[in-house]
């Protein structure tokens, strides 16, 4: 399976663009998360990802809620929050929000370690693991130096083994590729990305 990932599209036309060129060779698309700014725009930047037309799995970042993804994304788009599904026998399971709390106020999606805990504990397996926050200690580097990742995603990481863990969020570690285990992990960026995985 060829599935493209991306993250942080934050509404950036062009590269929205992009990413619906190159949805017509994927298998799969996925998105981590901030599709919009601030709860702004949510439809809009669903309209810019219109044109693809392969499987679509999104999971919400810290920029727009659950329910509101689930309200705005088209028919036949599919949302991951705290839950898990599988496309073509890879099983994927998808946690949103900003993990831990951020600094950046009222308007931010944000999650407590324990609250991620507690809806990563749902999954046992997953072939692909979708989180919008990184895993402590691995994409999570702030450009002040700072790690900011959540410990209840890589211990869940850890626990699960997935092929694939996909992660955005810390713009400043967009692109960066490392593993936990056996597990590979990409904070993705809005950028064109690929992957192969088989069931």
């Amino acid at each position: 399976m060829k599935v493209l990932a991306f993250s942080d599209l934050h509404m950036a036309r062009a590269r929205a663009a992009d990413l619906v060129q190159a949805s017509s060779e994927a298998d799969l698309v996925i998105g981590a998360g901030d599709y919009c700014n601030m709860r702004q725009g949510l439809p809009e930047a669903m309209s810019m990802l219109s044109g693809i037309s392969a499987p679509l799995v999104l999971v919400p970042g810290n920029a727009e809620s659950a329910e509101e993804l689930a309200a705005a994304v088209p028919e036949g788009v599919h949302v991951l929050h705290g839950s898990g599904m599988t496309v073509d026998g890879v099983r994927l399971f998808g946690l949103g929000y900003g993990v831990p709390v951020t600094p950046f106020g009222d308007w931010s999606c944000d999650m407590t370690e324990a609250e991620a805990t507690e809806m990563l504990d749902r999954c046992d397996r997953a072939d692909i693991l979708i989180v919008h926050s990184p895993p402590k200690g691995t994409g999570d580097v702030t450009s002040q130096g700072v790690s900011v990742g959540s410990i209840a995603v890589r211990d869940a990481i850890e626990r699960i083994q997935p092929k694939l863990a996909f992660c955005g969020h810390i713009h400043d570690s967009w692109g960066f590729r490392g593993a936990i285990g056996k597990t590979a992990v990409a904070n993705l960026g809005p950028t064109v990305n690929w992957f192969e995985i088989t069931a």
